[in-house]
């Protein structure tokens, strides 16, 4: 069985030859898509991915994509979901851009205020070691946003990027049509519904995350600046990572809504699995609007990467 797909950048990095830069750069007019993509559905691996939707006890939303071989598998794949911090990834790919233009420098100096601090309840060392503001590098605020899910950083970024909107036009760039992004953690931590405004789908995702893999270094051991803080992310161990084999590399970036009502409303991972044969999986999974508690909804995106880990590392 096979079916079609718009993923955008599906294969680009095997279609690549010479040195790629570490930075985002735009996408050459010879590597934009001809149309719709054929790939080839792996159904036992479907049929599993069926069967963990009960078990999130919500909306469960997944991608996965054997970028190598053209195999992919879905579930709601073209639904909606919450980003929540999962939006840092697209913020920081904004800024970077904007560094390979010469707008900015890594080690300029960026100041903040008492404005740019996120709310309590979000996640921020940042703001909790300079409640008064302060100044700091673009370099550490992308290591805060991508590795630590620094909220406050993540903000700073997507102000000197110029706004939401800024980032939004530039992932639009890539031809993403399945990512919308409105608002600012700070405005959506302190509105439940304003999480809603900056949704992706599963497909998207990982369209996004192709297309920071087609950029990076050839060397694999010299990934580019945000890759490598992806591979030290410190939150989500058991999410992606959470049933694969000790010392598999794992590049993604998590995210995480509150819970109100018992209902949670984002439980996210996204990223990049590399397999023992070398090739890779690139692989998105939402749980929204969850009633399940934390262990059971980071469980079943555990197992969700552990099934296609299994299937496609054969």
């Amino acid at each position: 069985m096979r079916y079609c797909v718009s993923i955008l950048f599906a294969l680009l990095l095997s279609s690549c030859s010479g040195s790629v830069s570490n930075t985002l750069l735009p996408i050459n007019e010879s590597l934009q898509p001809t149309g719709e993509l054929i790939f080839k559905e792996d159904e036992e691996l479907q049929e599993k991915l069926a069967g963990f939707a009960e078990e999130a006890k919500g909306n469960l939303g997944v991608f996965a994509l054997l970028i190598e071989e053209e195999r992919a598998v879905s579930l709601n794949g073209n639904e909606r979901f919450a980003m929540q911090s999962v939006v840092k990834l697209p913020v920081a790919m904004t800024v970077m851009q904007q560094v390979s233009e010469g707008k900015f420098t890594l080690d300029q100096k960026i100041k903040f205020t008492t404005e740019d601090l996120v709310n309590p309840n979000q996640r921020s060392p940042l703001r909790d070691k300079n409640p008064k503001g302060g100044e700091i590098t673009i370099d550490e605020l992308i290591t805060l946003a991508i590795s630590e899910s620094d909220g406050t950083a993540c903000d700073v970024l997507t102000r000197i990027a110029g706004g939401p909107a800024a980032v939004q036009s530039h992932i639009e760039t890539f031809g993403l049509a399945g990512m919308d992004i409105k608002r600012t953690h700070k405005e959506f931590g302190k509105d439940w519904d304003m999480q809603y405004e900056n949704w992706a789908t599963p497909e998207a995702a990982v369209q996004l995350l192709v297309s920071l893999w087609s950029q990076k270094d050839e060397e694999p051991n010299r990934p580019g600046p945000i890759l490598k803080h992806m591979y030290d992310t410190k939150t989500g161990p058991n999410r992606i990572k959470g049933l694969l084999p000790p010392g598999t590399p794992v590049a993604h970036k998590t995210g995480t809504g509150g819970t109100r009502d018992g209902i949670t409303s984002a439980t996210n991972d996204v990223g990049i699995i590399t397999l023992p044969n070398g090739k890779h999986i690139a692989i998105a999974v939402f749980v929204g609007d969850s009633s399940a508690d934390e262990r059971t909804r980071e469980l079943v995106i555990a197992k969700v990467a552990m099934s296609a880990f299994d299937t496609w590392a054969k």
